[in-house]
């Protein structure tokens, strides 16, 4: 599988992430030559145990997440930060939690944009926005170059491509940057080739500065 780099959009202290800076960086790709090869989505759900005896509720990880891909449609991930370990199953695995009712889903966000051909790169650029809403709550772009599936072999390549997007967005004065933070994968049992388990722990990980940037913006407010 080729190798993929999920990065996130990290606003400015004091400004939030908004359409029309999705637009701005949509526009760079474009003026890059991209060339729109259709829609893409995946879809993150935090879930948490459904425990009618409170007792055991240590006995239960707190940190769960699903996630589905729209490149693998006959499976899913669930990811276990804190126990530093990520699964794929069937997708048939659905059915049988609904069934078993043993977790509930708390909420669930949408990764969802348009999917970009730049020689051998790959980017999809998109929102990030709850199921059944919305409300921008982040942004996101995959950098996938399709030729190597090695991370070492490919990190060279990737940064270089990404020193050149970085400058062709930064001339657009855009108030905040892309930002690459790449989990430690050995820690979840992972080796240097790339699988969609990787994607899955990006996509974790990406959660988890979304979600302090909001908290962040929410303690200037305050």
């Amino acid at each position: 599988m080729p190798i993929k780099w999920v990065l996130h959009w990290q606003p400015n202290a004091g400004t939030t992430v908004n359409s029309q800076i999705l637009n701005e960086v949509s526009q760079c790709v474009e003026n890059m030559n991209g060339i729109k090869e259709g829609r893409w989505k995946a879809t993150l759900t935090f879930y948490r145990p459904n425990l009618r005896d409170q007792s055991i509720q240590t006995e239960f990880p707190r940190d769960f997440l699903g996630m589905s891909l729209q490149e693998q449609p006959n499976k899913y991930y669930f990811i276990m930060r804190g126990h530093r370990l990520v699964v794929e199953a069937e997708s048939s695995i659905l059915t049988i939690m609904e069934k078993l009712q043993s977790y509930k889903s708390r909420v669930a966000l949408n990764f969802e944009g348009v999917q970009y051909q730049l020689g051998d790169f790959q980017l999809r650029l998109g929102k990030v926005v709850p199921t059944h809403s919305e409300n921008l709550r982040g942004i996101v772009m995959e950098v996938e170059y399709l030729p190597i599936s090695s991370i070492e072999k490919s990190r060279q390549l990737m940064e270089e491509f990404l020193d050149i997007w970085q400058e062709a967005v930064s001339k657009r004065s855009l108030p905040g940057h892309f930002m690459h933070i790449e989990p430690n994968f050995s820690d979840f049992g992972l080796s240097d080739h790339y699988t969609s388990q990787h994607t899955a722990v990006q996509y974790a990980t990406v959660l988890g500065q979304l979600i302090a940037t909001v908290q962040s913006a929410q303690a200037v407010r305050n």
